[in-house]
């Protein structure tokens, strides 16, 4: 699905192996997509297919409580986990990287902030097939400003750049779990990079994917220009004029499973 294509208008900067993407609706935009991101939603907190079954089941009334039992009712909690979902979407449709954990599917309470890097991306390099991983961190706020995108890259350069090894191991065994070949090689092969730090810098690409109602300031265009060049960098900003609503709609949007 080409979610930010038939959603939002982009500006692109390149600079080496770095880029930085202001993304804004285009007019109509948001009604193009609303259906199909609310379903993008749904399956990053259960699988599809299960709601699916829900609905045969129970019904839509029932099948829509089992759903709403999982979803986050707070607007931080909202807010925060509508930006990593759009960051992994973004991930998927721009970079060709997988996400291939939903991450939000394991939380242990609907309000509670998992731990560890927020998305990570992996797959194999184009001309060879030696893993590549991508490590992100994803802020979502009314207001974006300079303290949040500094803390963010802080977060990005913790443990020597590297993909934290807690979260490597969360999506490794996710993926070991998996009746897909493919998916218990990746695994296989990611639960190995654990224990030998074998990658180099070059392959663990960087994302700082901001939300926000404001446009982008000018730290993140700082935060672009100070990023170092061993390795591929995306900065991205998606304004939403009116962030708030939006989230407290695209909830609504998705716990309503409809009647038919």
């Amino acid at each position: 699905m080409e979610l930010f294509k038939n959603w939002c208008a982009s500006k692109k900067e390149e600079e080496g192996r770095k880029r930085y993407w202001k993304l804004a609706e285009k007019p109509g935009g948001r009604d193009a997509i609303r259906d199909s991101l609310a379903e993008t939603m749904r399956s990053h907190y259960d699988r599809l297919d299960r709601i699916a079954e829900d609905v045969a089941r129970l019904g839509f009334e029932k099948a829509a409580t089992i759903l709403r039992a999982v979803l986050p009712k707070t607007a931080k909690a909202r807010s925060g986990e509508l930006g990593e979902i759009l960051a992994t979407e973004l991930v998927e449709e721009e970079v060709g990287l997988r996400v291939p954990v939903r991450r939000l599917r394991y939380k242990d309470g609907r309000e509670m902030a998992l731990r560890g890097d927020d998305f990570i991306g992996a797959g194999y390099g184009q001309n060879d097939d030696k893993l590549w991983l991508l490590k992100g961190e994803a802020k979502s706020n009314k207001v974006l400003g300079k303290t949040t995108i500094v803390n963010a890259r802080k977060v990005l350069c913790r443990d020597d750049s590297r993909c934290t090894p807690e979260s490597l191991l969360f999506v490794a065994n996710r993926l070991l779990e998996s009746e897909d070949e493919d998916d218990v090689a990746l695994g296989r092969t990611i639960r190995d990079e654990v224990g030998c730090k074998s990658l180099p810098p070059g392959r663990i690409d960087h994302m700082l994917f901001t939300m926000s109602g404001n446009a982008p300031p000018a730290a993140l265009k700082e935060d672009f220009d100070a990023a170092s060049k061993n390795r591929d960098h995306y900065v991205v900003n998606l304004r939403i004029d009116d962030h708030q609503e939006f989230i407290a709609e695209m909830y609504e949007e998705a716990q309503s499973l409809g009647d038919e």
